[in-house]
């Protein structure tokens, strides 16, 4: 414990029940700021100091709005934050009023079984769990308004794991046979490339480059900037695209040239799908495709990762999906073993003239 002196102001340093702790006396003179810090020594020693912290008079609607103003907008990408403020509507209607320090982990475990009762689905409650724990991590390490994250104490949902939903061939020729020439040219593009929605609907004419047959794209989910090489099926797309493109500078414009909304797509494809026979098919699939595809064509997982931007390999396993003739080679490589040690066999020297009480081994040499 001691005093010290920051510019002309007193300051207490000081440790209570394990906490290093930096307190201002407010002033300068020294008698004074040493009576102050009497009489806080004794309140420590008694136990009766307890840390008066801002989140006491600041309520959860301002933490979330400074949240979403100081590291959603500029830090996550135009989606993302999109979806980050349609979470803080659910977590503020249930919290907005309380007071920062009066939300406890008994508080929000009763707002997941309300969330379960409304008919979100364990993947929503969890996301906005991760949102609402963020934002009390950085309350408490950065703003200093509270003493812990109540968030961490709560248990996340299970989420059972699905297996990742994709076009089988007969399925996706069925997709593109009824499709209206716009909305096939978005799905062979995202079939060929693995651009979610929004990259799709955001690319713009100078992120292509004809002559190196490449795409550039940035502010995408994993915060880079990637060249990526294009496909023969790709480049015919975007050909014919800018043949009528009427001078708009996005490659999928609307039909006024502007940038076309994400639910008019979405409530244009999920009519493709449900008039094309194709059950439980949503446009991200298209995706999850691209990377089935992919794998399914022997291309290895590193690669995937890359083309598909993934962060890790282990997040393009799941999409590691076969058809059973596409591991017959795998298994068929098991023949081919079985006649190199024949061949070897054969070509090996005779045995030498069996003895009486000799028995010969055999030995079968594999590679």
């Amino acid at each position: 414990m001691g005093l010290y002196k920051r510019g002309e102001v007193w300051w207490m340093s000081f440790t209570c029940e394990g906490r290093h702790i930096r307190r201002s006396t407010e002033t300068t003179d020294k008698d004074l700021a040493k009576r102050i810090f009497d009489k806080l020594k004794g309140q420590v020693a008694e136990r009766k100091w307890f840390e008066q912290l801002p989140g006491e008079d600041i309520p959860f609607r301002k933490m979330m709005e400074k949240y979403l103003e100081e590291h959603s907008l500029p830090n996550k990408s135009r989606e993302s934050h999109k979806r980050d403020k349609s979470i803080v509507k659910n977590l503020v209607r249930a919290f907005g009023n309380l007071m920062l320090t009066n939300i406890g982990p008994r508080d929000i475990a009763a707002y997941k079984v309300e969330r379960r009762r409304e008919g979100a689905s364990p993947r929503t409650i969890n996301y906005e769990l991760t949102v609402m724990g963020h934002a009390f991590k950085i309350a408490m390490r950065e703003w200093e308004w509270v003493r812990e994250n109540p968030v961490s104490r709560v248990s996340k949902e299970k989420v059972r794991n699905q297996i990742e939903r994709w076009l089988k061939p007969d399925e996706e020729a069925r997709l593109l046979k009824a499709s209206a020439e716009w909305l096939r040219d978005i799905i062979m593009f995202a079939i060929n490339t693995g651009f979610r929605q929004s990259e799709i609907l955001d690319l713009k004419w100078p992120q292509i480059d004809f002559e190196r047959r490449t795409v550039t794209i940035s502010e995408q989910k994993n915060d880079g900037v990637d060249t990526l090489p294009l496909n023969r099926t790709v480049l015919d797309v975007l050909k014919g695209r800018e043949a009528s493109s009427h001078g708009s500078e996005l490659v999928f414009p609307d039909e006024s040239g502007k940038r076309m909304g994400n639910r008019y797509l979405q409530k244009a494809f999920t009519r493709l799908v449900k008039g094309a026979g194709i059950a439980k098919f949503r446009f991200h699939d298209l995706r999850h495709t691209f990377a089935t595809k992919l794998v399914q064509r022997g291309v290895d997982l590193y690669t995937v990762q890359k083309l598909g931007r993934w962060k890790t390999v282990s997040m393009v396993m799941r999409y590691a999906h076969h058809y059973p003739e596409s591991l017959r080679p795998g298994i068929e490589a098991m023949d081919d073993a079985r006649k190199k040690s024949i061949t070897i066999l054969s070509q090996s020297p005779k045995f030498p003239p069996k003895r009486k009480g000799h028995k010969p081994h055999l030995r079968l040499v594999t590679l």
